[in-house]
């Protein structure tokens, strides 16, 4: 993660849909909430939700702890490519938590209109991952290009089998 937000279009555009489809998806979720039928999606949403909670969290605190952020400055404003923690195991956990937030809404109403507003919503945070790959290039060089190849963007289960065989062949 470099030390601001790029200020490109698709990040602008993130931010707008973030308002835009954020807010009805919330309206929407809250309508919706008690209309999902099966009760195991309702139980994986409510822990996806969480998790997604927890990871937005994790995200901040990683930032401050190992980014090099100044003393009273936003968490985003890093200094230090933060490669540890969370990032050893995905790229850009903080788009992969709002992905899973709107997965997680989905699952809990499971009502068609909250779907609709939730794919415009999660797909916007790919592409913003896609976005700020590209700035991360330009503010990092080649450190991050190695970082691209050993760590994987928003995969999760991928990132930790890599991790999973890692510890494993550094144990043989």
């Amino acid at each position: 993660m470099a030390n601001q937000c790029p200020k490109t279009f698709i990040h602008q555009l993130f931010h707008l849909t973030l308002v835009v489809l954020g807010l009805p998806l919330i309206g929407a979720f809250i309508f919706y909430f008690n209309r999902g039928e099966n009760f195991i999606l309702k139980i994986l949403g409510i822990i996806l939700l969480i998790f997604s909670l927890f990871l937005a969290w994790l995200t901040v605190y990683m930032f401050r702890k190992k980014g090099g952020v100044a003393k009273g400055e936003s968490f985003v404003k890093t200094t230090k490519l933060v490669k540890s923690g969370i990032y050893s195991v995905v790229r850009h956990p903080q788009y992969l938590s709002g992905i899973l937030f709107g997965l997680s809404f989905v699952l809990i109403s499971q009502h068609w209109l909250v779907l609709i507003l939730a794919i415009p919503f999660m797909f916007i945070f790919y592409i913003a991952a896609l976005d700020e790959d590209r700035y991360c290039i330009r503010e990092f060089g080649e450190s991050y290009r190695e970082y691209i190849k050993a760590v994987p963007r928003v995969n999760l289960i991928s990132g930790i089998a890599s991790r999973l065989l890692l510890s494993r062949d550094i144990n043989r």
